[in-house]
């Protein structure tokens, strides 16, 4: 059995676009550095010299991956926590005050405070997989609305110029896809994944994309795990003598939709889980709750399959 040793000191950091606000705990030292080559590399020496063997950021923006990358090179233990972690923290300290300094030591304290392994960093790779679905999601999102917006109008000028607009975006977004499907093509492993969520009823190419680009953790947690990441994980809520109530939370918005808009398409289309679907309106479900379940079946189904390495080949989905 390994037991974990406490950590003696600790850093947190607040990365803005100019500055890293850098904080030691438990002493509560903080320094400022230029988010630049020379402040990051005097951070590394800083750290080293105070005895610091995790780092924790928060996982916002792009402004802290040099320092990330510079981090685990320097062979640090670094960790990308959620933001709302950090603010619950701050809340059950019975904190107000918000300032990079003490945002810098709040993380800080977190870091020595809480004990679990903090999750692997991204590599490159799906850090560069990310942003192009991001960026992807974003240029749909306005040809979606310059759509609506033509549809508003009257007048050939301003009829053409949204047509231009929605002709140029959709370049733009052909474009991204196809450097997209490039780069997993050329990854092996990444077309492995692919090819096996592509087989699952529902999913298609877009969102099998989506699902290896923002869960790059398929087929590496146990079911409730990975539901959880995808925010199609139930949670129940009770208090008093009141009845449970469950419902879903947190996540990844960007993949729980994605799942939702296959189960819509796997439960008019795929008998068993069109079965399941009308079973659960049966029972009084509104039509979301069921199709959430289902979506939460299709994770569940791919996440097993990734683990198995083996495709869907027409077997139930009892998941």
């Amino acid at each position: 059995m390994t037991i974990a040793v406490p950590l003696a000191v600790a850093a947190g950091v607040d990365a803005g676009q100019r500055f890293l606000d850098v904080a030691l705990a438990p002493s509560g030292q903080t320094f400022r550095m230029p988010n630049l080559a020379e402040g990051i590399a005097e951070i590394i020496a800083r750290l080293e010299r105070s005895g610091v063997r995790r780092v924790v950021l928060e996982a916002i923006g792009p402004y802290a991956e040099p320092l990330v990358k510079a981090l685990s090179v320097a062979g640090f233990e670094v960790g990308i926590v959620n933001p709302r972690r950090i603010k619950a923290f701050r809340e059950a300290e019975g904190g107000r005050a918000k300032t990079d300094r003490l945002d810098a030591r709040l993380i800080a304290r977190f870091a020595l405070i809480m004990p679990e392994t903090l999750r692997p960093l991204p590599t490159d790779t799906q850090l560069e997989l990310k942003a192009l679905s991001l960026r992807r999601r974003q240029l749909t999102e306005i040809i979606a609305i310059e759509k609506t917006r033509m549809k508003q109008v009257r007048g050939t000028l301003l009829l053409d110029s949204h047509r231009a607009a929605i002709t140029a975006l959709s370049a733009q977004c052909q474009a991204i896809e196809a450097e997209l499907a490039k780069r997993i093509g050329d990854d092996a492993e990444l077309r492995r994944v692919l090819h096996i969520l592509k087989s699952i009823p529902g999913i298609g190419e877009r969102v099998a994309t989506l699902l290896i680009t923002d869960l790059p953790e398929l087929g590496q947690r146990d079911r409730k795990a990975i539901a959880s990441l995808a925010g199609l994980a139930p949670h129940v809520s009770q208090s008093g003598a009141a009845p449970p109530r469950a419902a879903i939370a947190g996540g990844r918005p960007c993949v729980r939709a994605a799942l939702y808009m296959a189960a819509l398409v796997a439960a008019r289309h795929h008998p068993k889980l069109r079965d399941d679907y009308n079973a659960l309106r049966l029972q009084g479900k509104p039509g979301k709750v069921a199709l959430i379940a289902i979506a939460r079946k299709l994770l569940v189904t791919a996440n097993a399959l990734v683990k198995a390495d083996t495709p869907y080949q027409g077997k139930t989905l009892d998941t």
